[in-house]
Order: structure tokens, then sequence, then C-alpha cells
């Protein structure tokens, strides 16, 4: 069992009752937090897509989602709304982290804008943006061993112009995934996995 921040016991049943189990604990250890940093901003897919792109996410390996609104998001949080949403996606977060057995869980942030999304590309040691038209492929980038690499998911009808502007001029270089287009859930499990395979995480 973990605590969600690298705290590890690994501990025997001794007794299971209805709802309550009683354990010993065998060992504990401390396993650091994983380098390099994976942050995706994820543009807020519509529906429930956007759980289970959080929860193949943080079954790869993602650190920290934070969910985007992107100009051309369907579904934007607003209100009592993003509250509510932000808890289904740290739910989505904490169960599959679980399931996954992470040493440390993932993080969930409140919603991004723009203004956001800048900043975090400014403070990443590599930012990446999806780009299906981009020259360069998202498997020949050279990936830092340290530090934070974030990784932009674009909503269903790709980023406006406006924003891969603001983007790139932040620091972000375009990459693709391959020949096809995938959906906006799907795009940044496929690209987590590319990324974190070629860290010595996955070594």
């Amino acid at each position: 069992m973990t605590d969600g921040s690298g705290e590890i016991a690994e501990c025997v049943v001794t007794a299971a009752r209805p709802g309550e189990l009683e354990l010993t604990v065998l060992d504990r250890r401390a396993e650091p937090r994983p380098e390099p940093q994976l942050i995706v901003l994820q543009a807020i897919p519509k529906g429930d897509r956007g759980e289970l792109a959080v929860e193949l996410l943080t079954e790869v390996g993602a650190d920290v989602i934070v969910p985007w609104a992107a100009s051309r998001c369907v579904a934007v949080w607003r209100g009592d709304r993003a509250a509510k949403s932000r808890a289904r996606w740290g739910s989505a977060a904490e169960q599959a982290a679980k399931q996954s057995r992470r040493a440390w869980f993932p993080q969930v942030t409140a919603q991004a804008d723009l203004a956001e999304a800048v900043r975090r590309v400014d403070a990443a040691t590599l930012a990446i943006v999806l780009d299906p038209a981009a020259s360069e492929s998202l498997a020949g980038l050279s990936l830092p061993d340290r530090g934070d690499i974030l990784l932009v998911v674009g909503p269903e009808g790709g980023i406006t112009p406006a924003e891969s502007e603001a983007l790139l001029s932040a620091g972000a270089v375009a990459a693709r995934l391959g020949p096809t287009v995938l959906r906006a859930s799907s795009a940044g499990i496929v690209a987590a996995g590319i990324l974190l395979s070629r860290t010595r995480r996955w070594a």
C-alpha cells in the first residue's frame, strides 16, 4: 500500500471483516519522485472521454494533468461544474494510480486558460505541442534526463493559430505522432507512452 507521495508499505492481511482489513506491515520504503516529470496539458474532451484520458494517462505515468480550456473545446468547465469536473478527474486519477500500483499519485490541477498554458511552457525543461502537420517526429526529439517535460494535447478541432503562436513563442516545439490523427482523448496517452519509453523511467 502507498500514501501516494512515495511512501510504500508491504503488508499481509491478518484479518478481514466487512468493509475492513487488518494488516501487518512487513517493510517500509520511500521511492523518490520519478525523473523527468511528465506534465500533460490536456484539452478538455466532451462527455466522459476526459475521465478515460485521465485514467489512461495515469496508468502510463503522467505526473501532472492540467485540464485545458482550449478555444475549440466543446466542453468548458464553468461555475460549479468546474469543481465537480475536476473532482471527477481527480478521482479517476487516484483509482487508476492505485490499480497500477504507483507510489506517486498524479496531481490534477485547476482548469487552465491560454495564459496558464504559456506559463507552463515557459517553466518546462521541454515543452511539446502535438501537431499532425509538424515536420519533426515526436520519436525523434531529444529528451532531458531531469526536469519537466510538458506535453500539450489540443482539442478535436486542433489548436488555433493564435494558441500555436503563443505556445511556440514561449519555447514549445511542435511534433507529430505519426501518419494518422488521433482523438484528443487518446493522443496524449500514445504520446506519453512514446516519451516515457525513451527515458530511464521505463528502463
